[in-house]
């Protein structure tokens, strides 16, 4: 462990930071037609519901304030449409004189989508949505309310369900972080409790395979630190590997500083970042790699200071590269780790973010990041060639 952590930091450490460019492939403008985005509102305050995916050359963007999912090529031709049968925009279509039909998908669940969203090999369509108000659950201790569920487009031409929390048509689910497929068809959702994070696993047919709690005050402990010391174990994030049963558990470490006059505790400080592999089968964790953190320096009254802060994780390759990124000033750093092989890559991306209001961001498993950005005019697709990296 502590060989691989030397080496990853010692690789860091470099002044310069290699830049690599944007492809830009199309763009999106606003509105309610099926080919647009309605991203902005100035009626409505809350979170933007918009989020991307790729997968084998074909981008899916699911537009929750629309009710809409678009299945695109890399020019922008939009190749399906699935909307909520209730929308605005099944209204829009019956009211064009549009000819071809065949590419509309009308949806029957009256449910709100979140902008998570994952495909599978049989292009499969996984949505995470918000269910409605009087059929959302509270738990017992009145803690945790359970609210979101995930529909499921088969292309099969079977029918569109939904996956609760023990399978089709199950209960639902507390707050979804994010979903995922694998190798074998099963996805996975990732959601948050009060502790931490639970993880449902499922099986290829829908049915829950195994449900894993990963809890802060249970997560492993900082080697050398005693249990009366004050460090602050935080679990940041979990992705599945994409082709065996286990996790990634990313932890995130802080400790606390008093202040010297008063004794009193004055804030919290970052110690460090650790990536935990977790073996479903056995339920053990197994050694950390240590993931060096962003360093940004200020410069205040001619004193040089250097604040550190982690990467978010961001997912994890067919090849078992991890990447990992970090918004800055002038664009996102990256972070490319394959813990076996002791490999590192690090990477950034020129942004112009003096109009960007808005961004997703989405890693495919050949190692590919897709990004939505969207200004005041309009959204742009673009990628990163990430993958060429990787491949290298």
């Amino acid at each position: 462990m502590l060989a691989v952590s030397a080496l990853l930091l010692s690789c860091s450490r470099k002044n310069a930071v290699e830049s690599i460019s944007e492809d830009e492939l199309f763009t999106v403008s606003y509105g309610n037609f099926e080919e647009q985005l309605n991203i902005f509102s100035l009626n409505s305050v809350g979170d933007i519901s918009t989020g991307i995916f790729m997968q084998d050359g074909f981008f899916y963007l699911v537009n929750g304030e629309s009710q809409k999912i678009m299945e695109m090529n890399s020019y922008g031709d939009l190749l399906t449409l699935y909307y909520n049968e209730d929308s605005l925009t099944k209204t829009l279509i019956e009211s064009s004189d549009r000819a071809d039909l065949s590419i509309h998908k009308e949806i029957a669940y009256p449910f709100g989508y979140t902008g998570q969203l994952a495909v599978d090999s049989a292009k499969c369509i996984y949505v995470v949505s918000t269910i409605p108000r009087d059929r959302q659950e509270l738990s017992s201790d009145g803690t945790t309310l359970y609210s979101q569920t995930i529909l499921r487009m088969p292309r099969d031409g079977s029918q569109i369900d939904y996956i609760g929390q023990q399978g089709p048509g199950g209960t639902p689910f507390p707050f979804i972080r994010n979903i995922y497929t694998n190798s074998n068809d099963e996805f996975v959702a990732v959601c948050s409790v009060n502790d931490g994070l639970m993880v449902y696993w499922f099986g290829k047919d829908g049915f829950l395979k195994s449900m894993v709690p990963v809890s802060s005050s249970e997560a492993p402990k900082i080697a050398g630190i005693d249990e009366d010391s004050s460090v602050f174990v935080t679990v940041e994030n979990v992705i599945p590997d994409f082709n065996e049963y286990k996790l990634y558990v990313k932890i995130d470490n802080y400790s606390s500083y008093s202040d010297k006059a008063s004794k009193a505790q004055a804030g919290i400080s970052y110690i460090n970042t650790l990536l935990y592999p977790l073996d479903l089968a056995t339920g053990l964790y197994g050694n950390p790699v240590s993931i060096p953190p962003y360093e940004e320096s200020v410069t205040v009254d001619y004193s040089r200071l250097v604040y550190k802060l982690p990467y978010d994780f961001l997912g994890v390759t067919k090849n078992g590269w991890k990447f990992f990124v970090v918004s800055t000033t002038n664009g996102f750093d990256v972070e490319m780790i394959h813990s076996e092989s002791q490999k590192v890559l690090h990477r950034h991306f020129d942004v112009n973010k003096s109009n960007l209001l808005y961004h997703n961001m989405s890693l495919s498993s050949d190692g590919i990041i897709s990004a939505l950005f969207a200004d005041e005019n309009n959204a742009r697709v673009v990628w990163y060639r990430t993958d060429k990296l990787i491949q290298n």
